[in-house]
């Protein structure tokens, strides 16, 4: 996004941030046609690989992005050297953490990731001009706290089948919102095995029976040990508790 070059339509939105599928629900949705133009002056595409870091634990923060595709994981190290999965981000959620010098997490790619990046000292400036993009990007903030509340529930009371349905049906609702009944519903899944296991708190193996077991009645359906088709939305709902 480093132009301000016009669409075929001449419109006044630049032909990169009119391409952009999450432009209208991250933080670019607070800003008018003459405020992305000025926005774009700013801001580039990252593209990063599953693996990458964007920001290490404690690492001081330089820049900030929007998820614009893929999915990145949050983590904290303890002292011993384990590491805990906090968090997921998807598009278009906002990477780093305003007002603070270094980031309080890890943050690194699942898979194949672009980000919208703006640099700090750019986005603090737009932040004084625009209130009103204060204000989404505290509305995104206030959205992780209660997706944090809801994982709180989930490893503090749910079953271990209801943490993995849990685990899907968000997957869900990231991919299509939207869905009711038993529309079907695909995608891959962000994290290893492993990794769901340490995200919900459970063993390896007690995540590939719980998935084994969604399989066997019908709910999903698993092909290439990572892609998911959901065949009975509501089922996967029920179980989710």
């Amino acid at each position: 996004m480093s132009t301000s070059r016009k669409d075929i339509h001449n419109s006044d939105v630049p032909k990169l941030c009119q391409s952009c599928e999450v432009r209208h629900k991250g933080m670019c949705g607070a800003l008018n046609a003459n405020e992305l133009v000025d926005f774009a002056k700013h801001t580039r595409v990252v593209k990063v690989s599953a693996g990458d870091v964007l920001l290490q634990e404690q690492g001081s923060i330089r820049a900030y992005a929007n998820v614009m595709r893929g999915v990145l994981k949050l983590t904290k190290t303890m002292a011993d050297g384990r590491q805990q999965i906090v968090g997921l981000q998807f598009a278009p959620d906002f990477v780093g953490r305003l007002h603070q010098d270094e980031s309080p997490v890890r943050v690194e790619a699942c898979s194949g990731v672009e980000v919208c990046s703006i640099t700090r000292n750019a986005l603090r400036k737009m932040l004084e001009k625009n209130p009103a993009l204060e204000t989404k990007l505290l509305h995104q903030a206030l959205r992780e706290v209660d997706q944090g509340r809801e994982w709180m529930l989930a490893l503090g009371r749910k079953t271990a089948r209801e943490k993995v349905a849990s685990f899907l049906m968000m997957m869900v609702r990231q991919i299509d919102p939207f869905s009711r009944g038993n529309a079907a519903t695909a995608f891959d899944l962000p994290l290893t095995r492993a990794e769901m296991g340490d995200f919900l708190g459970l063993t390896i193996g007690t995540v590939s029976r719980e998935l084994t077991r969604l399989r066997r009645v019908g709910v999903i359906r698993i092909s290439s040990h990572r892609h998911i088709d959901v065949l009975n939305l509501e089922a996967l709902r029920q179980s989710a508790g």
